[in-house]
């Protein structure tokens, strides 16, 4: 598998302010890691000429891109109906409680069409992806 063959695209709400946007990314990151095939990461340990190792990284491009909040919302749902991409999503519930246990009670008694969406992380086959984000704009400050 090379570089090319899958690809990790952040999508966050253009109403999001950029410490809730790194705040998001990086809880949204943490799950993708941690679910995703085994594929997604390269060398676990790269060791630099003076023999410190250093954690290694994904090998597969990730981008950061931005839509408005209505468009976020209909890429998730476009994007779950795939079974070839993983969808991390982050709902605005996540900034609203403190802990996991209130996170899953507030998110179980919300119906899906109730829920605002800061951001979402999709990974998986480039040509899948592209389908759904290549005409995002890319996040910028």
């Amino acid at each position: 598998m090379n570089y090319e063959d899958k690809k990790i695209v952040a999508i966050l709400a253009t109403n999001v302010d950029p410490k809730t946007a790194m705040n998001v990314i990086g809880h949204l990151a943490i799950s993708i890691g941690k679910y995703s095939d085994n594929e997604i990461m390269g060398k676990k340990n790269l060791v630099d000429n003076s023999g410190i190792s250093h954690l290694g990284i994904s090998k597969f491009p990730f981008i950061v891109t931005k839509v408005k909040a209505s468009k976020l919302k209909n890429t998730i749902n476009l994007a779950k109906q795939n079974p070839n991409i993983m969808v991390a999503d982050y709902p605005k519930e996540m900034l609203e409680t403190r802990t996991d246990e209130e996170l899953v009670e507030a998110i179980s008694i919300k119906n899906e069409e109730k829920i605002e969406y800061l951001g979402a992380i999709l990974y998986g086959n480039t040509e899948d992806i592209n389908e759904i984000t290549g005409r995002f704009q890319l996040w910028t400050l």
